[in-house]
């Protein structure tokens, strides 16, 4: 079973119980008359609206999204910034749609000429008064505003948590080397697959293998290089966990997407190190408790790049549930 940590804000409707859940993006670009966005035209609906739709069984939201703009556009782009999910009625009940920013650098799009007839691109203000359904304004002012504060161009930091291993009960030899249990390695498929939403080419992890193990599906399906580091395990946390913080903070340095794997221990040091590169509304989205994050579970920072290094938006995922 899979499932995800966005919450859809459902101010409007309370307490109603979501009938559909469907996903998708706004595909944007900045050309010589400034931010543009895509719209696709629907013959099947005669409206104008994004690339989107119903989420599959076994697929988690940010996948869907990843799935529909590809299958709609022929557009392969890795997601950027999440945007604010819409509501509205079908026949069935509630839907809810999440969006994300996607951003498009030269890519030829190719409507599939079923679902989608034409695209068009056009500036935010056209898009607007375009739009059929008025909800989907909503997710377009916020991704214009995210331009203008300059926080819409952002690059991926992904935390992940390794997957669940065998019990320590039950392993007699070295810590460093305890595997992944049964359930683990399964979470370990769900993560690879998860992580193709961002594709982060460079991947940072404790050397113990159970972090490696969590991390090599997706090495192997996309060639990332892998950086193993000792001051993510545990052992090296305990005994010096500023120098973790150092790792951590050393991950924004090049500013291109990466994603960092360690334990459980380490994670309160490594969320106080993200914590000073975000603003205080951020900073309490982040998890506060122990476990922090469960086995397999991943935290996406969205960075602003420049100097500051500005964490301008978190996700937070579960890729597998047993």
């Amino acid at each position: 079973m899979s499932s995800d940590a966005l919450v859809a804000d459902q101010t409007d409707h309370p307490g109603e119980p979501v009938a559909v859940t469907a996903a998708g993006a706004l595909p944007w670009r900045v050309s010589k008359d400034g931010l543009e966005v895509l719209l696709i035209h629907r013959p099947r609906y005669d409206d104008w609206s994004w690339p989107k739709g119903k989420i599959d069984d076994g697929e988690t939201v940010p996948e869907c999204a990843v799935r529909e703009v590809q299958e709609e556009i022929g557009l392969t782009a890795e997601l950027g910034i999440p945007l604010p999910p819409i509501h509205y009625h079908v026949a069935s009940g509630l839907k809810v749609v999440y969006y994300w920013a996607v951003q498009v650098n030269g890519a030829r799009i190719v409507p599939d000429g079923k679902e989608v007839d034409s695209a068009m691109w056009c500036a935010p203000e056209k898009a607007a008064s375009l739009l059929s359904n008025p909800s989907d304004v909503v997710p377009l002012e916020y991704l214009r505003a995210a331009h203008e504060r300059a926080e819409l161009n952002t690059w991926p930091l992904v935390l992940v948590r390794h997957a669940k291993a065998k019990p320590r009960s039950s392993w007699t030899k070295a810590e460093g080397e305890r595997p992944l249990a049964a359930t683990g390695m399964r979470q370990a498929k769900a993560v690879g697959r998860l992580l193709q939403v961002w594709k982060p080419l460079r991947v940072v992890s404790s050397p113990w293998v159970r972090c490696v193990t969590t991390m090599m599906p997706y090495v192997n399906a996309t060639g990332a290089k892998v950086k193993l580091v000792d001051h993510l395990t545990e052992q090296k946390h305990a005994r010096n966990p500023h120098k973790t913080a150092a790792v951590i903070e050393a991950l924004f340095d090049k500013q291109r997407a990466v994603a960092v794997c360690t334990h459980r221990p380490a994670l309160p040091t490594v969320m106080d190190q993200l914590a000073k590169h975000m603003p205080p509304p951020l900073r309490e989205l982040l998890p506060s408790s122990q476990p922090y994050l469960s086995p397999g579970e991943m935290l996406v920072c969205h960075v602003a790049p420049g100097t500051q290094n500005r964490i301008v938006a978190v996700e937070q995922f579960k890729p597998f549930d047993d």
